[in-house]
């Protein structure tokens, strides 16, 4: 369902509640001693009282205002939508970074309208660095932001969390070939790094094993900010799975040409 513009005030002004109700539960758990749970199948996937007291906070007060809006969020059972409208919530995106004390770590907050999310908030309190974006623009503190032009693989700077999260063969090799052509690579970041993207500091991301809540909050971000941003196979980014971001629309072109044959 197309949102008229001020529903998407309303909105965006209620995702920054959210955001703020996440920061205060969080922020008394950052750089102190915690008890950490590994919730992973494949890979270590820690999860402590920090990342269940943010999605906690979030999911009572979209409870209160919204109660016909879905809930769909990392450490809580989804909640249906009875309108189509659906808040997709990662209470602490990065919380390997956030154990280890590295601010590389957000919640991430996003809409969607049935179709595909419309808004999105990355909001590090940390760090006090707030990113939104929605069809108006992208902005971190109000400032905007704007992908810079990259069309050359080998003049881009490429991130990926973790080479782990490659969960075949086939796409840890694909992975490979675009990182060695790539001027530089740097490992971790999470949202973090998806955000530096739209800020025109990082050129491209190609990663894996993500889930709904991983990504979309950042998609309206990125596009906002002039990137794009899809599955492996070019279809939405929105379901996860298989990632890659680019700045530049030219570069993200090149990089599904050799990313493809392994989606």
């Amino acid at each position: 369902m197309p949102l008229r513009a001020e529903q998407l005030a309303e909105f965006t002004a209620f995702a920054e509640q959210l955001a703020d109700a996440a920061a205060a539960a969080i922020q008394p758990y950052f750089r102190v001693p915690l008890d950490v749970e590994d919730k992973g199948a494949r890979l270590f996937d820690p999860v402590t009282v920090a990342d269940k007291a943010a999605e906690r906070a979030m999911r009572e007060l979209i409870r209160a205002r919204y109660p016909e809006h879905g809930i769909l969020g990392e450490e809580e059972e989804a909640i249906a939508s009875s309108n189509g409208l659906t808040w997709v919530l990662d209470p602490i995106d990065g919380t390997r970074a956030f154990i280890t004390g590295l601010p590389l770590w957000g919640t991430l907050i996003a809409l969607n309208d049935g179709e595909r999310p419309v808004l999105g908030v990355m909001n590090q309190p940390f760090t006090g660095e707030r990113y939104i974006g929605h069809a108006g623009g992208a902005w971190c503190n109000g400032a905007a932001l704007k992908t810079r032009p990259c069309a050359d693989l080998a003049s881009a700077r490429l991130m990926c969390t973790t080479p782990d999260m490659f969960d075949t063969p086939a796409r840890r090799n694909a992975f490979e070939a675009v990182a060695k052509q790539a001027q530089l690579l740097r490992y971790g970041g999470d949202c973090y790094a998806y955000c530096m993207l739209a800020s025109g500091f990082v050129d491209a991301i190609v990663e894996a094993s993500l889930q709904p809540y991983d990504v979309q909050a950042l998609i309206p971000i990125i596009e906002a900010a002039g990137g794009v941003i899809t599955h492996w196979d070019g279809s939405s980014a929105q379901h996860g799975g298989a990632i890659v971001a680019c700045g530049d629309p030219q570069l993200h072109t090149q990089l599904l040409e050799l990313l493809r044959k392994a989606a």
